[in-house]
């Protein structure tokens, strides 16, 4: 049965939680927790809201601690801290443009400085513009894509990896866009296919380090992103076209992403885990 959102709109990108009717589900009580993380270090970009959020509440119910990177959305970032409070972790919450190599790196030593590890990195922060016709991408827009979706993780991943030690893990977050190719989203799906070869390239890079490098490749997710990026009209069919009829929650892809950060995953590296309600794809 096709299941049918409110129509809604937000201005600005990436979007705020707190706007969306209904709230997106990033938490679910149904998911067994046996401490997989007890001990880590987990940092997440884009962790204020959507699928970053729910993998910081995952974790921190795995035991982990939590630094979470966020733009400007501050009030997401204080409904994020508050939950995981709740859940008896002490965050870390950081404001700043992942597009910044500075504040990468910066992000990464207040990491270190209060935790003592980076023992799982979680690159998910994005953003995508919809533009019918390439030629109204702008070279700013062009730039600006790029910077937040795939500099921003090797920026990441760059400072990271300078501490992390056998045993750690990189998750990155791709999308169904790299394999299908969305012609409203081309500079997007660009960057999403930058991820999947950036996961493979990086895997093969530190691998005999002990550690590992996977992705996520969503389809339609419910998070703040598609009322920020998408007219109502098109916001209340989101997600009807797959197979499973609806738009993803964050918690059902922050189930993959914790799967590959933990010892579960131990004998997986370069691959990328497709959750994208019954599309099948090539990769």
């Amino acid at each position: 049965m096709k299941q049918q959102l409110p129509p809604q709109h937000q201005d600005s990108q990436p979007g705020s939680q707190a706007e969306m009717k209904p709230q997106p589900e990033d938490y679910c009580e149904r998911l067994h927790s046996d401490r997989r993380l007890s001990g880590r270090t987990i940092l997440i970009t884009g962790g204020d809201s959507g699928i970053g959020r729910a993998v910081a509440l995952g974790a921190a119910r795995e035991g982990a601690n939590v630094s979470f990177v966020y733009l400007n959305e501050d009030r997401d970032a204080d409904d994020t801290e508050r939950k995981l409070r709740d859940f008896g972790a002490e965050p870390l919450r950081l404001r700043g443009d992942v597009g910044e190599e500075a504040f990468c790196e910066t992000a990464v030593a207040k990491t270190l400085e209060r935790f003592g590890s980076v023992d799982i990195l979680v690159n998910d922060a994005g953003e995508q513009h919809p533009q019918e016709d390439i030629g109204n991408i702008s070279a700013d827009q062009l730039e600006r894509t790029f910077r937040t979706n795939i500099f921003s993780f090797f920026f990441m991943a760059k400072h990271a990896l300078k501490r992390m030690r056998s045993g750690s893990a990189i998750v990155n977050m791709a999308s169904v866009t790299a394999y299908q190719g969305n012609p409203n989203l081309v500079d997007y799906s660009s960057t999403k296919g930058a991820i999947v070869s950036f996961t493979r390239a990086l895997s093969n890079a530190v691998l005999k380090r002990g550690i590992r490098v996977n992705a996520v490749a969503p389809g339609p997710i419910w998070t703040p992103l598609i009322p920020a990026s998408y007219p109502e009209e098109k916001v209340a069919r989101f997600g009807q076209d797959v197979p499973m009829q609806r738009p993803g929650q964050p918690y059902e892809v922050a189930a993959a992403v914790l799967f590959l950060a933990s010892d579960q995953a131990s004998f997986i590296s370069g691959q990328t885990i497709h959750v994208n309600g019954g599309e099948v794809v090539n990769g």
